[in-house]
C-alpha cells in the first residue's frame, strides 16, 4: 500500500438488511446516500488515524474496487472515510471517533 490509501473489505451483510421491525429491505431498494461499514485489511504508510483490524464507514459511491487473489476490496483515501470504529479503546469510551 502506498501513501494514505486504505485498503477494505465490505462486510458480507453489507446487502440486505432488515429494519427494526423485522421488514427485509433487500440491497436494491432505493434509500438516500447510505454509507457502508468494512474492515480494514491494509494501510499506507502515511495513513495516521486507521490500523488493521479497524472498521471504518465510507461512501460507497466514491470508491475504487479491485480484486485480489480472487476477492474484491474496495480502495480508499484516507480523507474519504467518515469513521472509524475501533477495538483499541479505553474503558468508558464508545469506540466511535469521526
Amino acid at each position: 500500500m502506498l501513501h494514505d490509501r486504505v485498503l477494505v473489505a465490505l462486510d458480507r451483510d453489507s446487502g440486505e438488511r432488515r429494519s427494526s421491525a423485522g421488514i427485509v429491505i433487500p440491497a436494491t431498494a432505493a434509500v438516500g446516500r447510505r454509507l457502508a461499514w468494512a474492515g480494514v485489511v491494509a494501510v499506507g504508510q502515511h495513513v495516521r488515524q486507521v490500523r488493521v483490524g479497524d472498521r471504518v464507514l465510507f461512501d460507497p459511491e466514491d470508491r475504487g474496487e479491485v480484486e485480489l487473489q480472487g476477492r474484491d476490496y474496495v480502495l480508499l483515501r484516507e480523507r474519504d472515510i467518515h469513521a472509524v470504529a475501533a477495538p483499541r479503546v479505553e474503558d468508558g469510551s464508545t469506540g466511535l471517533y469521526l
